[in-house]
């Protein structure tokens, strides 16, 4: 049976220079693993039964980053479903697309990571080192970009 995992893919808006564009002052959240090659991801977890997916999304959140849902807003029109194996089994992870309220709010992780950090997209997509997600990043900086 395939994995279903969902997440949210969190940004925060920085004060922009009066000299730079709006995008510039975006910043994308990364949590890195504590287990297995230590990746970096936005938070995600797997589908509980009796949960739908942006629940799970969520939940996950909280549990990984100590971010609430309503330290959040869910931004409309964005939502991205990934497929990938995962030891040698179907995985599909849907990401929605949050901005965090406060771009000072604390962010608390669980032990499932050791680290996070706020990236420009540049370096999130260094980080992120798988390409789905890498494009994933780029996809949702366009998708702000192009409502401001």
């Amino acid at each position: 049976m395939a994995v279903r995992a969902c997440g949210l893919i969190i940004y925060r808006r920085l004060q922009p220079a009066p000299s730079s564009k709006v995008t510039d002052s975006i910043e994308y959240l990364l949590l890195q693993t504590s287990y297995g090659t230590h990746h970096w991801t936005p938070p995600k977890g797997h589908v509980d039964p009796g949960e739908d997916d942006l629940q799970t999304a969520f939940r996950e959140t909280q549990e990984e980053a100590g971010l609430q849902a309503s330290q959040l807003t869910l931004i409309e029109g964005y939502k991205k479903e990934l497929q990938y194996p995962v030891r040698g089994k179907p995985k599909t992870v849907v990401y929605w697309l949050a901005e965090v309220k406060d771009c000072n709010t604390e962010i608390k992780l669980s032990e499932e990571h050791q680290a996070f950090q706020w990236l420009k997209l540049e370096d999130a997509c260094k980080f992120a080192e798988y390409e789905d997600m890498q494009a994933t990043l780029k996809e949702v900086h366009q998708f702000i970009c192009s409502r401001e």
